[in-house]
């Protein structure tokens, strides 16, 4: 099989990514990135978990000048990130309020590096429909301008791959069911508290998933 890397932040979208990938392909690594994120020790902590349970090794690359630039909530504690109601789906200023500048294209560029560099040619991610809606890098259209550069910035020409193009939360969730994925260590809070808060854009995303299925 093809070796590729998985970038692994606990969510559910990339929880999911992983346990489908790692029946396709010989996964390298998971690849967890700090960039100075609220929820950052809790995605560790909790991505490690999911790599054990996969008996794969987490690399943790951090970025502590990436924070100093950019000032989404998800990153400056002096503003706050919107709460939603639980009917609320989000919507465009929601999604400028947590927005990280070129954060997909960042991690994507670091981790088709580590994937040549370890004979990989393959970078797995966890990019859906529904989030596509708001952030364009989640986009079909967007992995393929980055498999095109990839072409480019890459001896082996590595790919983005992703399972999620024509999936929304509530049938990825299902595909985590179906492929046991050890959801006991998702994470999909933008906080890092104890618990998830619930009241997030991606807690209720995450939340509305679960209780659909």
């Amino acid at each position: 099989m093809k070796k590729a890397v998985v970038l692994l932040s606990a969510g559910l979208d990339s929880l999911t990514a992983l346990a489908i990938a790692q029946r396709e392909y010989t996964v390298v690594c998971a690849l967890t990135i700090d960039y100075g994120q609220r929820a950052a020790k809790r995605e560790i902590a909790l991505a490690k978990k999911i790599a054990a349970h996969y008996n794969l090794p987490q690399v943790v690359i951090r970025l502590p000048w990436y924070a100093k630039i950019i000032h989404s909530s998800l990153v400056n504690r002096k503003t706050a990130v919107p709460q939603l109601a639980a009917a609320a789906a989000g919507n465009l200023q929601t999604a400028k309020a947590v927005w990280v500048p070129n954060r997909n294209g960042l991690f994507l560029n670091l981790a088709a590096a580590y994937a040549e560099s370890h004979g990989a040619d393959v970078v797995i991610v966890g990019f859906n429909k529904e989030e596509a809606a708001t952030f364009p890098d989640n986009s079909l259209a967007y992995c393929k301008a980055a498999d095109k550069a990839l072409g480019y910035s890459t001896q082996n020409k590595v790919k983005v791959k992703n399972y999620f193009f024509n999936k929304n939360k509530k049938q990825i969730y299902a595909l985590a069911v179906k492929h046991k994925a050890p959801l006991q260590y998702v994470w999909p809070c933008y906080h890092g508290g104890r618990r998830m808060c619930g009241t997030c854009e991606s807690c209720q995303r995450f939340l509305r998933a679960k209780h659909a299925n």
